[in-house]
């Protein structure tokens, strides 16, 4: 393991989280979707992230696991090990972004428990909200958006969660969606609801019902 250097000093801004906070109007928060691919993960996300911004004028940013694979993690595969070091980085990217205001939304299928709650003690617990999207995998397997079940179950993709890889499902998440049995509105409205009781959302910049 590469030894960190030792001649670093974090630098202390003038303007912390609490002032970037007050300017956004609204605190900051990790909303972290959780679930096997295909459970609608991104779908979910993307719903939140438009009902944030055209209701409540929110400052939010959308984390999503292909396209950051795309980029900052491209050097990456889906051995264990590299799957936790996609979502380590994934962690620190979205400290940083919930450490300027945002509400940041990330859609990972995150597999292991280890991982998910080295990210909720990174961000912290008051700011890390982990949402389970709780479809089965029979579910999962039908609806097949990328043609990868399909391609995993042939043997042309290795290492695939839920079939040749674990997923392990949360314990205690913040909140389950059932996609198999609600709707993407029903989804999204718990998610702003769950907003609202913690504070995240105060009301006053909401704009529409």
């Amino acid at each position: 393991q590469m030894k960190k250097n030792q001649n670093i000093t974090p630098y202390l801004p003038a303007i912390d989280q609490a002032v970037r906070r007050l300017t956004k109007g609204h605190s900051s928060a990790v909303l972290w979707f959780t679930g096997l691919s295909g459970s609608g993960k991104s779908t979910i996300a993307n719903s939140v992230e438009k009902k944030l911004v055209e209701s409540y004028c929110a400052h939010t940013y959308l984390l999503d696991g292909d396209n950051i694979r795309n980029g900052i993690n491209s050097d990456l595969g889906f051995s264990l090990s590299d799957r936790s070091e996609n979502i380590r980085r994934v962690g620190e990217i979205a400290k940083l972004m919930a450490d300027a205001g945002l509400i940041v939304l990330t859609a990972f299928i995150s597999p292991l428990r280890v991982d998910r709650d080295q990210c909720r003690a990174l961000i912290g617990t008051d700011t890390f909200l982990e949402i389970f999207i709780d479809c089965p995998l029979e579910d999962c397997t039908a609806r097949d958006p990328k043609g990868l079940y399909a391609k995993a179950q042939a043997g042309e993709i290795l290492e695939f969660t839920g079939v040749s890889s674990p997923y392990e499902a949360p314990t205690r998440p913040d909140l389950i969606l059932k996609t198999n049995q609600q709707t993407i509105e029903a989804c999204t409205l718990n998610v702003i609801e769950i907003l609202t009781e913690r504070g995240i959302l105060t009301g006053k910049h909401k704009v529409n019902g």
